[in-house]
């Protein structure tokens, strides 16, 4: 009852080696809350003993006020450490974020994400001119304008901007612009082949 499920929420995201998202823990952040509402409703009752004169009580309801502190800070923490992790993966897999990954994520965090990349794409498409700035390319500043590819699964026909189709087939190779493969490199549709 001293706050350890929330904690045990903290701990877990703590581990998570280099910003993974764990599984959303639906069920510890219940417990969590469970115990805040039972914590609540003890200090309600000894309240009002305390204010009929049993002081002994004023201690074990500033111990009970400091655990829903801790507690609310605990859940916070988590929820907010989560959201800052989803917001991480919009910037390094793009617009949409592997299967894999959306299984960790609750509900709400589906929809923050999907509410998060309408507010990017509406303000890029505001900055930048007619056809906006795309602000996800060129995260790491470019040693060269093209870049040589290699194709890791089937994906079928690619058109770069002189109008050329090319035919992404698992394992062939291209030369290709930077910037118009970055966005698959981070998909894992390519990979960046490395002189």
């Amino acid at each position: 009852m001293a706050g350890e499920r929330a904690v045990g929420l903290v701990r877990e995201l703590r581990g998570a080696a280099g910003g993974n998202l764990p599984p959303f823990r639906a069920e510890g952040l219940r417990q969590a809350l469970e115990e805040m509402r039972t914590l609540y409703e003890r200090n309600q009752a000894d309240v009002s003993e305390a204010k009929a004169g049993r002081t002994d009580l004023i201690f074990l309801i500033r111990f009970r006020h400091c655990c829903l502190l801790r507690n609310q800070r605990c859940i916070l923490a988590y929820l907010y450490d989560r959201l800052l992790r989803i917001r991480a993966l919009r910037w390094e897999y793009g617009s949409v974020l592997p299967n894999t990954i959306q299984f960790h994520m609750s509900a709400e965090e589906v929809e923050w994400f999907s509410q998060y990349k309408k507010s990017l794409a509406t303000y890029m498409r505001s900055v930048g001119g007619e056809e906006g700035l795309d602000l996800t390319q060129d995260i790491k500043p470019p040693k060269s304008l093209y870049i040589e590819v290699r194709c890791l699964r089937d994906y079928g026909e690619f058109e770069i901007d002189d109008g050329t189709t090319i035919l992404l087939k698992k394992n062939s190779q291209h030369f290709l612009p930077r910037w118009k493969c970055e966005q698959l490199i981070r998909q894992g549709v390519l990979e960046h082949i490395l002189l």
